[in-house]
C-alpha cells in the first residue's frame, strides 16, 4: 500500500479521540485520552487548557504507536476537530491566564439579556444564548477586566492546538466562528462584536480557510510520535460540522442527526442563512455553512428515565425488557404528551426557562407508556425542527443519517423515522467527528478532488429505517398538541423558575 494515511482527531469536552484512516475509510488504529472538567460554582464549567494539548498529544501518540514502522511512514496529514464555544485567555507564549471557560458554562445570562439582539443573531448566526463565547467574554470584561486586558490572545480550542503544534497563532474560519464574534456572512471577525465584548482585534488569531494547510507540525512533536517525516496540519471545523462530514451528509437535502446526549442535526448550505429554528455554523466544506438544530435533552433524557424510573439493578445500562414493553405500546400512547425540555429548550424556542412535562397522564399509563412517550416527545420535537429547516431553506430533505449512542435502540430509530416521515440511514462510523476531520485531512493529501468527495468516500452507510405512513400521521397530529401544550405552559415555566429561585430543590 502506497496511499497516504491521515490522523483525524476529535478534542471534545471529556476526551480526545485520535483515529488513523486510509483512503478507503478504514480505521487502522485509534486511541483515546480523557480530560477533566471543574465546576467551581453553579453554572460555571471550566478546564485547564493545557489538557487540550496533553490529551491530543497522548491520543495521537497512542494511535500511531499501534502502526507498523512501514505504516507510520505513510502518515502525511493531521486534522483536529474540537469542542465548540470553549475558549482560553493566554499570553504570547500560550500560557493560560485563567481556566478555560466551556461551551456549557451558563454564567453569562445577564450579558445575553443585555447584548443579545436580533441584529446580533443576524450578524453572527447564533441566537442570543449562553452557549456562544461572546457573552462569556463580555462577562469577563465586567468581572475580570484586568485578566482580559492582559490576555495577548483569546482563542478557542482549535487555535490553542494550532499554536501547540506549529507555534503559530492561526485559526480556521470554521472553528473560530463558534466564539460568536464573526460576521458570519463574510466568515471574518466582526469589529462591532469584538468591541461590544471588550476585546481588541489584535487579541484574536489570524484566520485560514477550512481544509487548508496551516503548516508543518513541529519536528520535536512528530519525532515524539515516532514519525521521521514532515506532517502537515490541516484547518478543521467544529465537532458538530465534522460529524456531518464523517457520515457523508454533504448535500443540501441530506441531513445528519447525532442521537447523543444532546440531539444535534443539520444540513449544509452554500448560502448564508439565519433563522429561528437553526443556528448557523461555518462548514468544513470551504465557503459553506451548516444550519444546525440543537436539542439538549436527547439520549440524556432517555438515560435519565432508565436511571431514575427504571430497574435500579441495571445502573443506567440498556434495559431490554423496558424497550420491549415500550415497543408494544401503541404509537401516540393514547394522547400522552412529553415536553422534552429537562435541559431547557433550544430549537425552535430558545427558552432557557423551559422545563420538562408529562401532559395527559391517566391511570392506564404505566412505566412502558411513559418511556415510549419520552422517546416520542424527543422525536416529535426533532421532526418539528426538521420541518422548520425544510421550510426555511426551501429544500426538501431526502434522508437523515444517524450517529450516536441513541441509534443503537431499534425502538427509538423506529419512532424517530416515523415522527420525521423520513428514511433514517444508520452510519457505521463510530467516531463520526474524528472521521470528518480525517476527511478534511485526506482531501489535503490530493487523494480526492474536494473535501466533499473525501467525506462521501470515507463514510460507511448501514441499515435504513423507512417511516410508516400511518404512524407518521399519528405523530403529526400529536405534534400539534405538543406545540399547543408548550405555548400554554411557557408562562408557567417562567413562574416555576422564579419559585425555584426562592425555594431551591437543594
Amino acid at each position: 500500500m502506497t496511499s497516504p494515511l491521515v490522523v483525524g482527531v476529535d478534542c471534545s469536552t471529556t476526551s480526545t479521540k485520535a483515529i488513523v484512516v486510509d483512503a478507503e475509510g478504514a480505521v487502522v488504529a485509534q486511541a483515546k485520552a480523557e480530560l477533566g472538567t471543574s465546576t467551581p460554582r453553579a453554572d460555571f464549567y471550566e478546564q485547564d487548557p493545557r489538557d487540550w494539548w496533553r490529551s491530543t498529544d497522548a491520543a495521537v501518540a497512542g494511535a500511531l504507536a499501534l502502526l507498523s514502522p512501514e505504516d507510520r511512514e505513510r502518515v502525511t496529514h493531521l486534522c483536529a476537530t474540537v469542542q465548540r464555544q470553549s475558549f482560553a485567555l493566554v499570553d504570547e507564549a500560550g500560557r493560560s491566564l485563567r481556566p478555560a471557560i466551556l461551551w456549557l458554562d451558563g454564567r453569562a445570562a445577564e450579558q445575553v439579556r443585555r447584548l443579545g439582539t436580533a441584529e446580533v443573531h443576524r450578524l453572527t448566526g447564533f441566537q442570543p444564548d449562553v452557549t456562544p463565547s461572546a457573552y462569556k467574554i463580555a462577562w469577563l470584561a465586567e468581572h475580570e477586566p484586568e485578566v482580559l486586558a492582559r490576555a495577548r490572545r483569546v482563542v478557542g480550542v482549535h487555535a490553542y492546538l494550532v499554536h501547540a503544534l506549529t507555534g503559530r497563532w492561526l485559526d480556521s474560519a470554521a472553528t473560530a466562528d463558534s466564539l460568536g464574534l464573526f460576521d458570519m456572512a463574510r466568515l471574518d471577525w466582526s469589529d462591532a462584536m469584538v468591541a461590544a465584548c471588550g476585546l481588541r482585534r489584535d487579541q484574536l488569531p489570524e484566520l485560514a480557510p477550512a481544509a487548508s494547510e496551516l503548516g508543518t507540525i513541529r519536528t520535536e512533536i512528530s519525532r515524539g510520535w515516532g514519525l521521521a517525516q514532515e506532517v502537515q496540519l490541516v484547518a478543521a471545523c467544529g465537532d458538530g460540522q465534522a460529524a456531518a462530514l464523517g457520515v457523508g451528509a454533504t448535500g443540501p437535502g441530506e441531513a445528519y442527526l447525532n442521537m447523543g446526549t444532546a440531539l444535534v442535526a443539520g444540513v449544509h448550505s452554500r448560502a448564508y442563512r439565519w433563522g429561528s429554528v437553526f443556528r448557523t455554523d461555518a462548514a468544513g466544506l470551504p465557503g459553506q455553512y451548516v444550519l444546525e438544530i440543537v436539542q439538549n435533552s436527547g439520549a440524556y433524557l432517555a438515560g435519565w428515565f432508565r436511571e431514575r424510573l427504571g430497574d435500579p439493578v441495571l445502573a443506567g445500562r440498556p434495559d431490554e425488557l423496558l424497550e420491549a414493553a415500550a415497543a408494544r405500546v401503541v404509537a401516540g400512547c393514547g394522547g400522552l404528551i412529553t415536553l422534552p425540555y429537562w435541559n431547557a429548550a433550544q430549537s425552535p424556542y430558545w427558552n432557557p426557562l423551559a422545563r420538562g412535562a408529562y401532559v395527559g397522564l391517566a391511570g392506564a399509563h404505566d412505566r412502558a407508556a411513559l418511556y415510549r412517550s419520552t422517546l416520542e416527545g424527543i422525536s416529535i420535537a426533532m421532526a418539528r425542527n426538521l420541518a422548520g429547516l425544510e421550510s426555511a431553506t426551501g429544500v426538501p430533505l431526502r434522508e437523515v443519517t444517524v450517529v450516536g449512542g441513541g441509534r443503537r435502540s431499534p425502538l427509538w430509530r423506529r419512532i424517530m423515522a416515523d415522527a420525521a416521515g423520513l428514511p433514517l440511514v444508520e452510519s457505521l462510523v463510530e467516531e463520526a467527528s474524528a472521521m470528518g476531520a480525517a476527511a478534511m485531512a485526506m482531501a489535503a493529501t490530493g487523494e480526492f478532488a474536494s473535501v466533499e468527495d473525501a467525506a462521501r468516500s470515507l463514510a460507511t452507510r448501514g441499515p435504513v429505517t423507512e417511516p410508516d405512513p400511518a404512524a407518521h400521521a399519528v405523530y403529526t397530529e400529536l405534534g400539534e398538541l405538543e406545540a399547543e401544550a408548550y405555548e400554554c405552559l411557557a408562562p408557567v415555566f417562567e413562574a416555576q423558575h422564579a419559585f425555584a429561585r426562592r425555594h431551591p430543590l437543594a
